[in-house]
């Protein structure tokens, strides 16, 4: 059985949402293969983390765990006639009548049932197991979310329900998508894997990218177009601006762990044109004469 969710996360049982959400992001970050590349003890981690933010960061396993409906498995607890979880009543052993273990007798008859010896079905039989399976997204995927058909090996395919908002290194749990079972099938879980972008760097919740500006719209400034992930708008460059200026886009960034979305910051890089004319060359020429500047080294 899997750890307590909230000490996988860190967090206390009245954590709000946004609290969990945050304190997954950050173990997630850490803790990711791709960020420790055969580190099996942070793999660990990771997969723990996982699977407590699946059944934390859904509202309804929450409570029902909270309740103890299910355990940190998700698995449906099964309780004695007390109203208690087997194994939780009076007694060294459990619930106890007289000097006989009713746990012995409940034993009884589910090896009884499973050798097929004219119980019902399902009392004593299993459900089917859980699969596991990674899934590339785009990072337009991971804002907006989306659908994406996974294939496996072995030939099934499951249509998958990206959030929006998925943060990489989430797992998503498919109920009923794995493996059959006598008792029902398990569930399928997907880890979510956020795909390199072309233009955007991710830098935490905050995306990053460099936009090439001439040089007439450095000196005097002007209007731009600038790409984000939902699609391109208009910058304004400031008057003066030179390479490594960071200009902010506010929301067009990744979905931080509260729920809102991070920034997107252009990072100007003044470019010269393919073609040197003569009159660019000449005022270059007068320039360095007449005004000579060394630039000083940023940072």
């Amino acid at each position: 059985m899997a750890r307590d969710p909230y000490q996988e996360l860190g967090v206390s049982r009245e954590a709000s949402a946004g609290e969990i959400r945050k304190a997954f992001h950050k173990l997630a970050k850490s803790n990711h293969p791709d960020v420790n590349p055969g580190d099996k003890a942070s793999e660990e981690r990771f997969k723990r983390a996982s699977a407590a933010f699946d059944l934390l960061g859904d509202e309804d396993k929450r409570k029902k765990f909270d309740a103890g409906e299910i355990d940190a498995d998700g698995r449906e607890i099964q309780r004695g006639f007390s109203g208690q979880p087997f194994g939780q009543g009076g007694g060294a052993g459990g619930f106890e009548f007289d000097g006989v273990d009713i746990n012995d007798i409940i034993n009884d008859m589910l090896r009884g049932q499973n050798r097929g010896g004219g119980g019902r079905r399902g009392r004593g039989a299993t459900r089917g197991g859980d699969v596991r399976a990674s899934l590339e997204i785009d990072l337009e995927e991971a804002i907006a979310g989306g659908k994406k058909r996974l294939s496996f090996h072995d030939g099934p395919t499951l249509d998958v329900t990206i959030p929006a908002g998925a943060v990489d290194g989430q797992v998503l749990r498919l109920k009923g998508q794995g493996a059959p079972g006598r008792a029902g099938p398990g569930d399928a879980l997907i880890e979510l894997s956020i795909r390199p972008h072309p233009v955007f760097k991710r830098e935490g919740d905050t995306l990053v990218m460099d936009l090439p500006v001439s040089v007439p719209d450095a000196v005097l400034g002007g209007k731009v177009e600038a790409p984000t992930p939902e699609g391109p708008v208009s910058l304004t460059v400031p008057k003066g601006s030179n390479t490594g200026t960071m200009l902010r886009l506010k929301g067009r960034g990744l979905n931080e762990a509260s729920g809102r979305r991070g920034d997107l910051f252009a990072r100007l890089v003044v470019t010269l044109p393919e073609t040197m004319d003569d009159d660019l060359t000449a005022f270059a020429e007068g320039w360095r004469r007449d005004r000579p500047y060394s630039p000083k080294r940023r940072g």
